[in-house]
């Protein structure tokens, strides 16, 4: 059953859906805010010549515009929160939860850019109220320069950061699609395993999985500056269904 569906509608980005900063516990609002466009029932995620870097203490010059369901965080000080690794927070945040599944159908329509500096990617990180709930799911990530004319590099599976259940399992399919026209993407979490998808067509299995809510993670990456600005992520639809009764 389809319980989130954003098609990016409208003026205005949904806020009971998307928070629009990247991990801003390890540094400032103002730094991880998301630089967007929306039109024609489309999100496209920009990455301008004038934006700062996320955190440079942390990674250098990485650029990101992102968005996300989910945020958890300690007190200013701590080493409390999402995806920190070792980080120490810097802004303290209030606590969301505005869609944290745990299980079902994760997709997204969307197309990517060759830009060799840059990634854009959809993945799912453990809400991490607890440290061990940290794994990532990553339904698509795809770097520019494995984007071509006629075939593409997808990254696909899961990463276990904190999680000690779960190894990693992680690679980049090459499939025959041109990566720069919209194609869906999809992962379906079950209690047992983590089936990828890309439009419509099974790509491959991971027989793990995580076994507690995780929220969605939307972005465009640039690892160095170069090129002609701004670099574009594109998004036409992201979903998400809930499982069978029998797969909860």
């Amino acid at each position: 059953m389809l319980e989130f569906e954003e098609t990016f509608e409208g003026g205005r980005l949904d806020g009971t859906k998307w928070f629009p900063f990247y991990l801003p516990q390890w540094t400032t609002r103002k730094a991880a805010a998301a630089r967007y466009r929306l039109g024609d029932g489309r999100l496209t995620l920009l990455i301008e010549e004038d934006q700062p870097p996320w955190a440079p203490d942390l990674e250098g010059g990485l650029r990101v515009s992102s968005l996300q369901t989910g945020l958890f965080a300690g007190p200013a000080g701590s080493r409390i929160g999402q995806h920190g690794r070792g980080a120490v927070v810097r802004e303290e945040q209030p606590e969301m939860r505005l869609y944290t599944p745990q299980y079902g159908r994760i997709e997204m329509r969307a197309k990517a850019t060759d830009d060799p500096n840059c990634m854009v990617a959809l993945w799912m990180i453990g809400f991490e109220d607890a440290p061990e709930r940290s794994a990532e799911i990553c339904v698509a990530e795809i770097f520019g320069r494995d984007v071509g004319a006629g075939e593409a590099r997808i990254g696909m599976g899961l990463h276990p950061f904190g999680d000690p259940g779960i190894t990693d399992d992680f690679t980049a399919e090459t499939l025959a699609l041109d990566a720069r026209e919209f194609h869906v993407y999809a992962a379906d979490w079950a209690p047992d395993h983590v089936s990828f998808s890309v439009d419509g067509v099974h790509v491959r299995t991971v027989n793990q999985s995580p076994a507690y809510p995780m929220q969605l993670m939307l972005g465009i990456y640039e690892f160095q500056p170069g090129g002609t600005y701004p670099k574009e992520f594109t998004v036409d639809y992201v979903r998400g269904y809930s499982p069978p009764p029998t797969a909860r």
